[in-house]
């Protein structure tokens, strides 16, 4: 499947909405995706991982990064929606227990 990225704005958050695998060949088009968010002062965004059944290094690197760029801009980058394969990295790596703030749902994001 084709990695599908799309852009929408809910509660004053940057939802960018992710489907497909997240790898080393799809990453740059999830970097650009963000990098256009990261560009508001304080940025709010939300990475919706719902519909990623696959991630990879390359990809987790990505969202520290985009993490540590949004903190250093009095921003937060939150994942919402990870399950299955995503998941489990995040877990297996750490990040899902006090790195990234993480969400089921798209609703329940603060408002901003």
């Amino acid at each position: 499947m084709d990695l599908v990225v799309e852009s929408s704005t809910h509660r004053g958050w940057a939802v960018i909405s992710v489907q497909g695998e997240l790898d080393l060949h799809s990453s740059p088009a999830l970097t650009d995706e963000i990098a256009g968010a990261l560009d508001q002062e304080a940025p709010h965004i939300a990475v919706d991982l719902t519909a990623v059944s696959f991630i990879d290094s390359t990809a987790l690197g990505v969202l520290v990064a985009s993490l540590k760029r949004a903190r250093e801009r009095d921003g937060e980058l939150t994942l919402v929606g990870a399950n299955g394969s995503p998941l489990k990295v995040l877990t297996l790596t750490g990040m899902a227990e006090g790195v990234f703030p993480m969400t089921v749902s798209i609703d329940d994001l603060q408002p901003r």
